[in-house]
């Protein structure tokens, strides 16, 4: 599951670099900042997906880094860039069918949270930031053939109305993956795509000997949101950093089993080989925490930001 989670990206040709594309306002003026997201408003801001995925398609990466904000910021920065050099730039199909989760009006902190149907569910947070609407997170494939049904609105995830719960879901999983041995007894479900990235931390290592693999797993700091299910429960979307440092086992100069592949090495370094390698991966969840507090990861995606040859 962890591996099809890599694996979203499907080929693209070399393009030619763009000057650079007029991305259009989508905001309201200044004055309106602090009003309610209208659904017109969702609606529109939606359709920035159209727009993002031609700029990927022509390596606009001006246009990407106009159109995103938060991990999907993270995502198109340098892996990007490194659609330049050959690696395959990322496409996703197209999503219909969205049902819109709009939170109450809270100073000029403006954002709403999306559900789309078709072709598959898939989860999506949008902010406005710097005047205009942009992508923070999604898609975030549903885990499964369904999705949880949120029968109230989108809240942030420290709001009092989802309890301490879903304001403690993000360190949980730090928690979680940072403690192989289970002494802090936080645990997920078997086959949750939390405990499957659990196993390859604790697999990966071997996997690439007589290279030297550590790791270091983080929460990636943003705006963490939350749409509310019923009896108490939430479903919170947030993400992790995990980085990858690979270094060559004792005796040797260059690494015997990269831990990533000739495209993405060509891509974000230049070249096939490297004598050490640092990679950074985002991992985007939805998590739904019930009124009894039991977590269990409903949606999940993730991706390569950055790598570097030391």
């Amino acid at each position: 599951m962890i591996a099809l989670l890599l694996g979203l990206c499907a080929a693209a040709g070399c393009g030619v670099r763009s000057e650079g594309r007029a991305v259009p306002e989508t905001g309201p003026s200044p004055e309106a900042s602090a009003r309610t997201v209208e659904r017109a408003e969702a609606v529109q801001a939606f359709e920035l997906l159209g727009q993002l995925d031609d700029a990927w398609r022509d390596r606009d990466c001006a246009a990407v880094d106009q159109l995103t904000a938060w991990a999907e910021n993270t995502l198109g920065g340098r892996a990007c860039e490194a659609t330049r050099n050959g690696r395959p730039a990322p496409t996703r199909q197209e999503y219909a069918d969205p049902e819109f989760f709009l939170p109450a009006p809270a100073g000029e902190d403006r954002w709403f949270a999306a559900l789309a149907r078709e072709p598959r569910p898939a989860y999506f947070l949008f902010v406005h930031e710097d005047g205009r609407w942009r992508l923070a997170a999604g898609p975030i494939p549903a885990e499964g053939d369904g999705a949880p049904e949120p029968t109230g609105g989108a809240v942030p995830s420290d709001d009092p109305s989802t309890g301490v719960k879903a304001r403690l879901v993000p360190q949980r999983y730090l928690t979680y993956l940072t403690d192989p041995a289970g002494v802090s007894g936080v645990s997920f479900p078997k086959g949750d795509v939390a405990a499957e990235l659990l196993a390859e931390l604790g697999r990966r290592p071997e996997t690439v000997r007589p290279d030297r693999l550590g790791t270091d797993v983080r929460l990636l700091v943003g705006p963490q949101r939350a749409l509310l299910l019923p009896a108490g429960g939430a479903l919170v979307i947030h993400a992790l950093e995990i980085e990858y440092r690979q270094r060559p086992g004792p005796g040797r100069s260059s690494l015997a089993h990269p831990i990533y592949g000739r495209d993405d090495l060509r891509g974000f370094t230049g070249s096939v080989k490297a004598p050490e390698l640092t990679g950074t991966e985002i991992v985007l969840l939805v998590t739904e925490v019930t009124g009894k507090g039991k977590t269990s990861t409903v949606a999940a995606r993730r991706g390569l930001a950055s790598l570097t040859a030391d």
